[in-house]
């Protein structure tokens, strides 16, 4: 149990590092040298992103008073797009190219740690303004740390799903809040679930 738990927190751990070192090399060169004029025999190409955008949040708990969990609870998750969501027109477009995510939430107080991927669709309301709903898979620790306290889950492996609500600063940088909700869907004999609310910084490569 102590070894599960253990890797969970050293999983999460790392995509922490991960998220802010990909910000931190970015954001270190914003402006690199021109590239030198191709050659006219050499038909132009725009290299495919491996990594779309970085963002690092913290939330806490809205579960009711029985299933509360106390402390922060800071998460990183990295996006991808390997379907070119980025160039979607349609909605039959944005609907059939998700970006892909992955992350993870983390406790300060020793309550449920979370790693999760899945799906998630963005649709812009405003050229500023944007809405992501997100939906995927999660693997907890909650029933190895709430020793008779907080949520009971009834399983490690949950459905995860998330709502943001996105402001673009500039075309790189975005804030959201957002609210994200992972439970069995009654799978599982207790399904308590783990609820959070919060606030994340995404940096757009």
């Amino acid at each position: 149990m102590k070894s599960a738990i253990n890797g969970i927190r050293s999983a999460a751990l790392a995509a922490l590092v991960v998220a802010s070192g990909a910000v931190s090399a970015e954001s270190a060169d914003l402006t690199p040298p021109p590239s030198p004029p191709a050659s006219p025999f050499t038909p132009m190409t725009t290299p495919k992103k491996f990594l779309d955008e970085v963002r690092i949040g913290v939330s806490g708990s809205i579960q009711s008073s029985n299933t509360f969990e106390s402390g922060a609870f800071p998460s990183a998750t990295l996006f991808f797009d390997p379907f070119d969501r980025a160039n979607a027109q349609t909605w039959t477009e944005i609907f059939l190219r998700p970006r892909i995510h992955a992350g993870a939430i983390i406790s300060t107080d020793g309550n449920a740690d979370q790693v999760f991927a899945g799906f998630t669709w963005t649709v812009d309301v405003t050229d500023k303004i944007f809405v992501d709903a997100s939906f995927g898979g999660a693997w907890n620790n909650a029933n190895d740390t709430n020793f008779g306290r907080g949520p009971h889950v009834g399983c490690n492996v949950l459905f995860h799903e998330a709502l943001g609500l996105g402001y673009k600063i500039t075309d790189n940088w975005r804030v959201l809040a957002t609210v994200e909700h992972s439970s069995n869907a009654d799978l599982c004999d207790a399904n308590d679930g783990l609820s959070y609310a919060g606030i994340a910084v995404g940096y757009k490569f």
